[in-house]
């Protein structure tokens, strides 16, 4: 189900990621979401709900990585 705000993203994303990051994710969460509505679209037998969240941490990672603090950091540019 998609997400409406930041706090309804679950622990493991509001936890750990900076608020920019959370926007990032429930944005590509969403998106996904709506993409892959067709299973057909997807590979394997992924859930929509699993596909949407590979989806969103990959945008994360495009733009912020995991620093030696094990704290989520803006990539450098």
């Amino acid at each position: 189900m998609p997400y409406k705000s930041r706090s309804a993203l679950p622990d493991s994303v509001t936890h750990v990621l900076p608020a920019h990051a959370q926007d990032i994710y429930l944005a590509a969460f969403n998106s996904a979401w709506d993409e892959y509505e067709n299973k057909n679209d997807r590979k394997g037998d992924s859930t929509r709900e699993e596909v949407a969240h590979k989806v969103a941490w990959a945008a994360v990672k495009h733009g912020y990585e995991k620093g030696s603090d094990s704290k989520w950091h803006k990539k450098k540019s």
